[in-house]
């Protein structure tokens, strides 16, 4: 009687220190998916950004420029700025597909973690870039409405 109790006690551990190793795989791969689909999300908007970005300083340069063709003070700047992170974009995405799938945890987590800085150092420029937006488009109504009256 004594020996199926031991039996019994050691299947039950060892039943137990499966189904640990078991939640424990379960989590680690829940969390390497998820650290893949912040990092694949996180480069889908950083690049949505950046192009928005492309679309209104092509939009601004449009309305400034006396002459489309010829580029205006700082716009050639801002499009090798942007021209450097869409290019800093597609090495982290060729880092992504060669890379990531034998990554380690903490290679994911500094990647996604790389990418989410570079969207928050964008958001203060685009938002620079709305209000500049903004303030030429009401420049270029009143100088419109003023030659209207005139």
């Amino acid at each position: 009687m004594f020996s199926y109790a031991i039996y019994a006690l050691a299947a039950l551990a060892v039943l137990a220190i499966g189904l640990l190793v078991w939640v424990t795989a379960g989590h680690r791969s829940r969390r390497r998916h998820g650290a893949l689909q912040d990092l694949l999300d996180h480069a889908d908007r950083l690049e949505i950004d950046l192009k928005d970005c492309r679309d209104r300083l092509q939009r601004a340069h449009a309305v400034m420029s006396v002459s489309p063709d010829v580029p205006a003070a700082g716009e050639v700047e801002a499009q090798h700025a942007l021209d450097s992170g869409l290019r800093a974009l597609l090495q982290q995405r060729l880092w992504i597909r060669d890379k990531a799938p034998a990554a380690s945890q903490r290679e994911l987590d500094d990647a996604v973690d790389a990418l989410a800085r570079a969207r928050q150092q964008l958001e203060p420029r685009l938002r620079a870039l709305d209000d500049a937006q903004h303030a030429l488009d009401v420049a270029v109504r009143e100088h419109i409405h003023k030659d209207f009256q005139a």
